[in-house]
């Protein structure tokens, strides 16, 4: 079986065949836009995109990437694409005449090469800005053509990228152009029909429909961006073009898709719009994208590691450890704090913080709130620039399956105290090395290795202080363990 992975929906190799001869409308009106009607029902009683696609079609734009590379791996055709990338095959079978493939001129070439590409995007203001997804133009030196409805092209200059979010913005030396209209992505509702406009393989403004399937999605090594996710159909191609509600307002720009054989298979994912247009408008004034930093290492909390912190439901984000000299270190934040709120605003679960945090420049002064010692406080701190707060994972299974003393009476695990060379090497007061886990220690995750710093936030120096410890903190406590460079905390039951 096929390994599930996430695709960014770029088109990459695809020549001009693809492109030649597709039907567009004769005439593109200069100018806005005219504001779209919300779509109507047809006489089967389903909606009809036929006005709204007519009126906001036209500000959807083809982007053509061509980018060169010094080097070319064995094993990859001349587009790009190696015998393992799931596009090659997708090609292949579809026979599509991709240069480099076996019998194609190209094949066998290893020198230099220029890698093209075929993405989507959309004008947001009528001198010629251009948004799309960062991945659809790349990175190093690359010539950026847009095409437009009416088949005029342009060379476009990158004016800046934010890898973070997956956005770039584009402009091209253009007046009268016309725009899409932006809405309210957190209006959205699930359940709601949306439209996407784009060129999947090249086919320019190609419209596929569905409905917002969920909010506020949270991919792997994603901390910045709630994505929308859909079923609408979203192939190699489609990236950076916009999703539209039915009033006809761009809410999204259409990045990834779910899929284990690199094609549709009816999950995709789109960038919320107003984060897009908070990363234009940073580019457009400072020429990049700054965000601000607390300095902290934070995990998420589930109800047993929130009910052992005494919080009635789990909620906000939990500090793991802090950076010496960083915003948070400076502001008296220490591990175990959990933040609950910025600025008024509430952190409902552990990733809503770099986002907010993110969102914010270096230098800003914010109150935080958060729950320390069983009760809410507020502290002040001042933000440095950016390194994004990283979410520890708290981890599952564990445990060697071998039986050793129980150290800690009915947590189940064995170990010894941190030696004085020990803690020192690595940054410690003290603390207890596991070397064997079982019962409750084992089903929490705790593995050999681990060195267990604390108990509830007390700090643990010796085994017998660790053992009295065990004896206080009843059926539900968290114990603060570093593992390798990380620092988590672990939440612990050991009865009903």
């Amino acid at each position: 079986m096929r390994k599930t992975i996430l695709v960014t929906a770029l088109a990459m190799g695809l020549g001009s065949a693809f492109i030649d001869g597709l039907a567009v409308p004769a005439a593109l009106a200069a100018g806005p836009v005219p504001t779209a009607q919300a779509a109507q029902l047809n006489r089967f009683g389903l909606p009809d995109f036929g006005d709204l696609v007519e009126q906001v079609g036209p500000a959807v734009v083809n982007i053509a990437v061509t980018q060169k590379e010094k080097t070319r791996p064995m094993g990859e055709d001349a587009q790009g694409l190696s015998p393992d990338d799931p596009f090659y095959d997708f090609l292949r079978r579809f026979g599509v005449p991709t240069p480099g493939m076996p019998g194609q001129p190209g094949h066998g070439n290893r020198g230099p090469r220029a890698q093209r590409g075929v993405g989507s995007g959309f004008i947001v203001s009528s001198d010629g800005y251009v948004l799309t997804n960062a991945h659809v133009v790349g990175e190093g030196e690359s010539e950026v053509t847009i095409k437009l409805i009416d088949k005029r092209e342009f060379k476009a200059k990158v004016v800046g990228t934010d890898k973070r979010t997956d956005i770039a913005l584009l402009k091209i030396d253009a007046t009268g152009l016309p725009t899409v209209r932006t809405g309210d992505a957190e209006r959205s509702r699930v359940g709601e029909w949306v439209v996407a406009v784009g060129s999947p393989f090249g086919f320019d403004n190609t419209v596929t429909a569905g409905i917002i399937s969920a909010k506020a999605r949270r991919l792997p090594d994603e901390n910045y961006v709630p994505f929308i996710q859909t079923d609408v159909a979203i192939n190699p191609g489609n990236s950076g073009g916009p999703l539209f509600n039915l009033a006809g307002e761009v809410i999204g720009i259409n990045s990834q898709i779910y899929s284990r054989s690199g094609g549709f298979m009816g999950i995709s994912f789109a960038i919320p719009i107003d984060v897009a247009l908070k990363v234009k408008d940073q580019i457009v004034k400072y020429g990049r994208v700054q965000r601000g930093k607390l300095g902290v290492t934070i995990q998420g909390l589930d109800k047993e590691l929130a009910q052992s912190f005494g919080l009635a439901e789990p909620r906000g984000a939990l500090i793991a450890s802090v950076e010496p000299d960083s915003a948070g270190d400076k502001a008296g934040l220490k591990p175990g704090d959990v933040v609950l709120g910025v600025d008024g605003t509430n952190v409902g679960e552990s990733g809503d913080l770099p986002r907010i945090i993110g969102d914010k420049r270096p230098g800003t002064s914010i109150k935080l709130e958060i729950w320390r010692e069983g009760k809410s406080r507020t502290v002040n701190a001042t933000l440095g620039e950016m390194n994004p707060e990283t979410l520890a994972e708290v981890p599952s299974g564990g445990g060697d399956g071998k039986r050793g003393e129980d150290a800690g009476g009915k947590l189940g695990l064995a170990g010894r105290a941190l030696t004085t060379e020990e803690a020192a090497q690595l940054g410690v007061r003290g603390g207890l090395l596991v070397e064997r886990v079982n019962g409750p220690a084992a089903q929490a995750g705790l593995q050999q290795g681990d060195i267990v710093l604390a108990v509830n936030n007390q700090p643990v120096t010796t085994v017998q202080a660790f053992r009295q410890m065990m004896e206080k903190v009843g059926n539900r406590f968290a114990l603060l363990v570093q593992r390798g460079g990380t620092r988590i905390f672990v939440p612990i039951r050991t009865g009903s």
